[in-house]
């Protein structure tokens, strides 16, 4: 029983002295706050408005979902309340500066995989997306720009198959959808990191 109660002692003392340095590691001026708590908008703003991003690309649409998971972001971590335009004190403003399709690997006629393509054919089997967002925090009295940060995301997904296994369709309906849904995907991804870099305080 003293061996027992030895080693229940032990670790009680370990876990304490644990919780002891997280709390002085975390009590510093530079220590990183987790989740919400410490966190602001550039000048200490509570009210912002996140109007529909701006897209220079040839994907029409994809601006909704970009616009869309930043003031999720925001509604969750409630660093600020969302409100209209003209009652902001910041507009958090985005630009979809780039859209990018890149043919990854390829499966070639003659190969062992693929024995039913036409000879002389090559079939993609996945694609990359390269995208830049640009985002600006603009302060509504006087269009003073208060922070501005370029984010690149980058996703590969498969070429969508139809018909024979291992062949993979060109057809642009089933190619449309798989990228559509991956952007929303880097949507996600690359807000979470918008909604973080704004907000950080050390």
């Amino acid at each position: 029983m003293d061996a027992i109660f030895k080693a229940f002692r032990n670790t009680l003392i370990s876990g304490l002295a644990a919780l002891s340095l997280a709390a002085v590691l975390t009590s510093g001026g530079c220590a990183y706050h987790l989740g919400s708590a410490g966190r602001s908008i550039p000048g200490g703003s509570k009210k912002i408005s996140v109007p529909v991003f701006k897209n220079s690309t040839q994907e029409v649409g994809i601006e909704v979902s970009f616009t869309n998971a930043l003031i999720q972001e925001f509604q969750r971590s409630r660093v600020a309340r969302i409100v209209d335009n003209s009652l902001s004190e910041v507009s958090v403003v985005g630009m979809i500066e780039r859209v990018q399709y890149l043919p990854g690997a390829k499966r070639l006629s003659g190969d062992s995989a693929t024995p039913l393509m036409p000879l002389g054919t090559a079939l993609a089997s996945e694609y990359r997306i390269l995208l830049t967002v640009t985002v600006k925090v603009i302060r509504q009295s006087d269009g003073a720009q208060l922070w501005k940060g370029s984010f690149n995301g980058e996703r590969t997904y498969q070429a969508p198959q139809v018909t024979l296994a291992g062949v993979n369709s060109l057809n642009p309906l089933y190619n449309l959808s798989a990228r559509r849904q991956n952007i929303d995907l880097m949507a996600n991804d690359l807000m979470l990191e918008v909604h973080d870099r704004i907000t950080e305080n050390f």
